[in-house]
C-alpha cells in the first residue's frame, strides 16, 4: 500500500496520512450507519402516522459541531507544522538545482556535475532542492521520500529532503505535461558516504556552477556595474540570502526567486536608492540553466567575497548525461 520510507520525513508524512485515513473511515461509517439506523427506526410504519415535532437539541448540535472541528484543526495543525519544517531546509543543506523541460529531469550541482534523469545524493546528507522549469508545469515526485512538488513556469521553488536508507528510488513527473508525460521518470541514488565520494571524484572535469556563471557574468556585462561597491548599481556582497529595501517601501528577502526576478525584470522590485530603467531586461534572452549558474556565482559573493567577474576557487566535476 506504501512504497517503502527512505527519508527522515516520510514516517511523519505517513502518520498524518494514515491519520486521515482513519479519521475519514470513522466519519465515512458512522455516517452511513446513521443513516441505516434512524431510516429503519423513524420509518412511516402507517400511511396516515403523524410524526411528533422535533425542536432539536442545543447540546446535541454542539457536540457535533465543535467536535468535527477540533479534529480538522488537528489535521491543519499537524499538516501546517510538517508543510514548514519540509520548506525549511537546514543550514547545512546540500544544494541541488533541477530543471524540469519536456520530458526529462536536468540536474546540476555546485560542483559542476550535471545530470538527466539522475539524481546522486549520499544517505544521511539534508539536500535542498532548487526547482525550475523551462516549458510547461511539470511535478517532481520520489514517493519513497514522500516528496512532490510543483515546478511552475516563471518562478522557483524549494524544498528538501534527507535520504535515511541506500538504494535506488523512482523519479516521477506527476502533472501531466504532453505527449510524453509517462516517460518523463528518472531514478534517485542514495549512497554511503565514501560510495558518494568515489562517485564525486571519477567526474573531475569542467567548471563549478559559480565558474560558469563568473564567465557569464562578464559575458553580459555585469560586472561593469555591479562591483563590491554600491554604485552605480547594488553591491553583490553579502546579498544573497539578506534582506533587501526595495523602492516601494517593502522589504525582501534576496533568494533565489528574488534574484531570478531581478535579473530577467529588475524594474519589477526596485531596490532603494536605485532608478529604473538602468538594468537591461534579460527576458528571453537568458535560459533557465544560465540562470541558475548566475545565481550559484552571486551566492558565492555571499560566501566568500570574491572581487565581481573573477572565478570563485575551483571545486569539481562536470558529468554530462545522455539526452539533451
Amino acid at each position: 500500500m506504501f512504497p517503502p520510507q527512505a527519508s527522515t520525513g516520510a514516517s511523519q508524512v505517513d502518520a498524518l496520512y494514515i491519520f486521515l485515513l482513519v479519521v475519514c473511515g470513522i466519519m465515512t461509517v458512522g455516517i452511513f450507519l446513521a443513516v441505516a439506523i434512524f431510516a429503519i427506526k423513524y420509518r412511516r410504519r402507517d400511511p396516515d402516522e403523524i410524526p411528533a415535532p422535533n425542536h432539536g437539541s442545543v447540546m446535541v448540535e454542539t457536540i457535533w459541531s465543535v467536535l468535527p472541528f477540533l479534529v480538522m484543526l488537528v489535521m491543519f495543525a499537524w499538516g501546517t507544522r510538517l508543510y514548514f519544517e519540509n520548506y525549511t531546509p537546514p543550514k547545512d543543506a546540500m544544494d541541488v538545482y533541477v530543471v524540469g523541460k519536456q520530458w526529462m529531469w536536468k540536474i546540476q550541482y555546485p560542483d559542476g556535475q550535471r545530470e538527466i534523469d539522475e539524481l546522486h545524493v549520499p544517505v544521511g546528507q539534508p539536500v535542498k532542492l532548487i526547482l525550475a522549469n523551462e516549458d510547461v508545469i511539470h511535478s517532481f515526485y520520489i514517493p519513497a521520500f514522500r516528496l512532490k512538488h510543483d515546478v511552475v513556469p516563471g518562478s522557483y521553488q524549494t524544498y528538501w529532503f534527507e535520504p535515511s536508507e541506500p538504494g535506488r528510488y523512482h523519479i516521477f513527473c506527476a502533472e501531466y505535461c504532453g505527449t510524453n508525460h509517462s516517460r518523463m521518470i528518472g531514478w534517485v541514488d542514495v549512497m554511503d558516504r565514501a560510495a558518494y565520494q568515489n562517485w564525486v571524484a571519477a567526474g573531475l572535469v569542467g567548471d563549478t556552477m559559480a565558474q560558469r556563471g563568473a564567465k557569464l557574468f562578464a559575458k553580459y556585462g555585469c560586472a561593469s556595474c555591479h562591483t563590491l561597491q554600491t554604485t552605480p548599481s547594488p553591491s553583490l556582497a553579502n546579498l544573497f540570502g539578506h534582506p533587501v529595501q526595495l523602492e516601494n517601501g517593502q522589504t525582501a528577502m534576496a533568494d533565489e526567486g528574488f534574484l531570478r526576478t531581478a535579473i530577467l525584470n529588475p524594474n519589477q522590485r526596485l531596490v532603494k536608492g536605485y532608478r529604473a530603467n538602468v538594468m537591461p531586461v534579460f527576458e528571453n534572452q537568458i535560459n533557465e540553466e544560465e540562470l541558475l549558474d548566475l545565481m550559484v556565482y552571486i551566492k558565492s559573493l555571499s560566501e566568500s567575497q570574491p572581487a565581481a567577474g573573477v572565478n570563485p576557487p575551483r571545486a569539481a566535476p562536470q558529468k554530462q548525461g545522455a539526452k539533451q
